[in-house]
């Protein structure tokens, strides 16, 4: 028992191979400590690996709306890449025992699953950036929907030439949006024009990047779906230098449905994703007497398209 519990308090004096054997053992017999008299900390714990834009707060309000109704605070730390944390991260948090970890990831390694298991701290992914797991508990948005709904709205506009600057290639809510895209573009009876696709990063910096390229080639784009809000001010500021005119010249419409959105000049057509809710179904999930830590569940939450003044249909020369 003394190993077990070293185990379980993740002590660092217990050798690789028997805390692999110990956690193993624990998770193949189910063992949860619930119920047994534990300390834990009093907060939720929500990983990022970047902590640098509005989206991310959007996220930590959810999970603070929830921390604050059960009287926990909430701990962030930035760990790790888009897909999963630092390895570093896991020895910190089996000391820290928080009530429940939030991952906005799109993966979590086995190993990382089965120590959280063993040790009782329920875990969920919140995941904009990606499909976890079968067996990982997560919160998501229709990403595909949401697409569909961007640009649906441009070519019932009358747009025909419809650009995307989705994100990156090796996220799956990227290629979902872009899927959404092709689909509407599809309904309409337009071609997809393999020149008008991008793959940004999510930044203002890439909605840029990627628009004055579509701008400057021949034949360009009437219409641009960003497939973030940051990308689509990268967007209206390319189109701002290039002298063009937003709705006249160029319709723009963003995803997420940010704050910034609504004072952009013009204000942001964009597809609103439920980021604070999301977060708090996720903070929620953890602190429910059954939290999450075997069994997988997902939460798909919807989208919807909020019509501001960035769009228009096109002006016919």
């Amino acid at each position: 028992m003394p190993t077990v519990s070293k185990v379980l308090n993740g002590r660092s004096d217990v050798s690789r191979a028997t805390r692999t054997k110990v956690e193993r053992l624990l998770e193949t017999h189910g063992y949860r400590r619930r119920g047994q008299s534990v300390s834990r900390s009093p907060l939720i714990e929500i990983v990022f690996h970047e902590l640098d834009s509005v989206w991310s707060m959007e996220l930590i309000r959810g999970v603070e709306n929830v921390a604050k109704e059960n009287r926990a605070t909430v701990a962030l730390t930035e760990s790790g890449t888009r897909h999963t944390p630092a390895p570093d991260w896991l020895p910190g948090v089996l000391r820290r025992r928080p009530l429940g970890v939030v991952l906005v990831f799109s993966a979590l390694p086995k190993d990382v699953k089965r120590r959280l298991r063993a040790a009782a701290i329920p875990f969920v992914v919140i995941d904009p950036a990606g499909d976890p797991d079968p067996d990982v508990p997560s919160v998501g948005s229709a990403n595909w929907a949401g697409g569909l709904a961007a640009t649906r709205h441009l070519t019932d506009l009358g747009h025909e030439r419809v650009a995307i600057i989705t994100g990156p290639e090796d996220m799956l809510c990227s290629l979902a949006r872009l899927d959404g895209y092709r689909s509407a573009l599809a309904l309409a009876g337009l071609e997809t024009d393999p020149r008008l696709t991008r793959f940004g990063d999510f930044h203002v910096r890439g909605g840029f990047t990627h628009a004055v390229e579509l701008l400057d080639g021949p034949d360009r784009p009437t219409a641009i779906f960003a497939g973030s809000d940051l990308q689509a001010l990268g967007v209206l500021e390319a189109a701002r230098v290039r002298g063009l005119r937003v709705p006249e010249d160029l319709s723009v419409v963003g995803y997420d449905d940010v704050p910034p959105a609504q004072w952009s000049s013009p204000p942001l057509t964009t597809v609103h994703q439920p980021l604070r809710h999301m977060a708090e179904e996720a903070a929620r999930m953890l602190l429910r007497p059954d939290a999450p830590g075997t069994a997988a569940q997902r939460i798909e939450l919807a989208t919807h398209l909020v019509v501001r003044q960035s769009t228009a249909p096109p002006e016919r020369a």
